[in-house]
């Protein structure tokens, strides 16, 4: 699909409006996604035909001071898988910490396992058969 004529400046225009907060048809994130709704052209007309576009948005945004939205939410994002992995490894410390009991306990187990078994033996039984074997 060619670009039409328009494009350029409609995504221009887009630019100016989210920069300026006067979004009209988008949510008025700083991104590239809501550039192209704002522009009312497809994503990819920015990510692939106009690129220069796209890398110029990005460039008034951080000369703007402005954190992009998707940064913003990358950062949250990490803040949070970080947590994650804090907790889990509190977790593994937590089971790590629970293994030698536990080794002992199943230890002391089967030498008692043993012992019930070996006292649960009984002496050997003196059978007599009723009837004595034919052969």
């Amino acid at each position: 699909m060619s670009p039409t004529p328009d494009e350029r400046e409609r995504i221009r225009a887009g630019i100016h409006r989210l920069l300026n907060d006067q979004a009209q048809h988008s949510n008025g994130a700083l991104t590239i996604v809501a550039l192209a709704q704002e522009a009312q052209v497809p994503r990819n007309a920015l990510t692939q035909r106009h690129t220069d576009l796209k890398n110029e948005f990005y460039e008034l945004v951080k000369a703007r001071g402005a954190t992009p939205d998707v940064e913003v939410r990358l950062r949250a994002e990490i803040t949070k898988l970080k947590k994650t992995i804090a907790n889990k490894n509190k977790e593994l410390a937590l089971i790590k910490e629970d293994v030698p009991a536990l080794v002992r306990a199943v230890s002391l187990l089967t030498a008692e396992n043993a012992e019930l078994r070996e006292l649960l033996k009984l002496p050997a039984a003196n059978v007599v058969p009723l009837r004595p074997d034919e052969h």
